[in-house]
């Protein structure tokens, strides 16, 4: 039976219990269905101001929410295949929405009225699997395709070079590197990392720093550290590995990091790596792992532990989801405090198609999901299911 897609969005209240421990918990606010029919939840990126949040989904569609209150504001439609990336990249227009898909296309809308403001082409055959913003003079919109890297001038939307010798495979991500704007990191599903500074006429030969291997296909990367030199990297085969991306060295090569994740809990065994989150106060890097049940914890990496380097979670949102979480939004720093959050600690969207927004308001007497060094609630078995596995 075809499903329909309304306007109006489902709510569904968690139902509240009572727990007795003292520990600061994350209790489930409220769940939204994002549509009624089979739609995954892919990505939750906020806008700068935290006035809205954009979800893509994988009916090709994304839809805007307040992320203090959950309150649907409407929908980006236009892209005819998967959406890989959305982000509100640009600092001087953050009413705008960028987006990117296997359709070939980085498509921008404008989130006050809906509508799609421009949109550039990769060329005939061609997916996107990731964008980045960014340049020495922030002029640049980099993308990783089937094996290339493009780069256009996001002014004019000029194509302004094309990397097509540094990789085989498809590129997954490209990031420019916070506080090194000239610095271009892309992965891909070759095993390679490789670093470019896009400084002047950007070229496979001239602008290549250096190369990593990982060894598998690098699902994603991010920064962490002093100055953001550091660089983390989750495979499509859920192992984690850290990096120094000035020197090339490897730090850490965590290949059974599921396992110490599963060791560390009593939630039952962590099937999947969901992203890597650094808090810069506190200077600490952690690993989101999951059930396929839908529970996710904040695991802390601490490579002074040797071989467990993965710790008991600081953090378990549990009795949202009833299936694999694809992403996960703080409102708030773990380490900073819940300034300018409204009680809320964040947002996980899954492959149920569901939208949860957890509350650090104690108001919301709900279990099973806290802060804490010690675990003391178990959740019951239920169904398994093989995770989704695009880019």
């Amino acid at each position: 039976m075809e499903s329909i897609d309304m306007d109006v969005e489902d709510h569904v209240n968690a139902d509240s219990t009572s727990n007795s421990s003292s520990f600061k918990r994350f209790g489930l606010k409220n769940s939204i269905q994002t549509n009624f029919g089979d739609d995954y939840v892919f990505h939750i990126a906020p806008n700068v101001d935290w006035t809205s949040m954009a979800v893509s989904l994988s009916s090709n569609v994304v839809k805007l929410y307040s992320p203090v209150t959950g309150q649907y504001y409407g929908e980006c439609r236009g892209h005819t295949g998967t959406i890989n990336q959305i982000s509100f990249s640009v600092p001087s227009t953050p009413h705008v929405l960028h987006s990117c898909s296997s359709d070939g296309t980085i498509k921008s809308w404008d989130i006050r009225t809906f509508q799609q403001v421009s949109s550039i082409s990769a060329g005939p055959s061609q997916e996107i699997f990731s964008f980045a913003y960014g340049g020495s003079n922030t002029s640049l919109l980099a993308a990783g395709c089937k094996s290339q890297i493009l780069f256009w001038d996001w002014r004019n939307r000029k194509q302004v070079a094309c990397l097509e010798d540094s990789h085989v495979e498809d590129v997954t991500q490209v990031h420019f590197v916070p506080g090194h704007q000239g610095k271009l990191a892309s992965a891909s599903v070759d095993g390679l990392v490789c670093i470019f500074d896009t400084n002047g006429d950007i070229d496979d030969d001239d602008h290549m720093d250096s190369v990593i291997n990982v060894g598998t296909s690098v699902g994603k990367i991010g920064f962490y550290g002093e100055n953001y030199r550091k660089l983390w990297c989750l495979t499509h085969i859920e192992t984690l590995s850290l990096w120094d991306w000035t020197d090339g060295r490897n730090e850490a090569d965590i290949t059974d990091a599921r396992t110490l994740a599963s060791n560390s809990w009593i939630m039952g065994h962590v099937d999947y790596l969901v992203d890597c989150h650094y808090s810069k106060e506190g200077c600490r890097l952690w690993v989101l792992g999951g059930t396929n049940d839908g529970t996710v914890g904040y695991f802390p990496i601490n490579l002074c532990n040797g071989k467990n380097a993965i710790e008991s979670p600081d953090v378990v949102l549990e009795g949202g989801h009833i299936g694999v979480v694809r992403s996960v939004l703080p409102t708030t720093n773990i380490l900073g405090g819940f300034s300018q959050s409204q009680g809320v600690f964040g947002w996980t969207g899954g492959e149920d198609g569901r939208l949860c927004c957890w509350s650090s308001d104690d108001s919301h007497e709900m279990n099973r999901s806290w802060i804490s060094s010690t675990l003391v609630i178990k959740s019951p078995g239920g169904r398994r299911k093989n995770r989704h596995q695009p880019y």
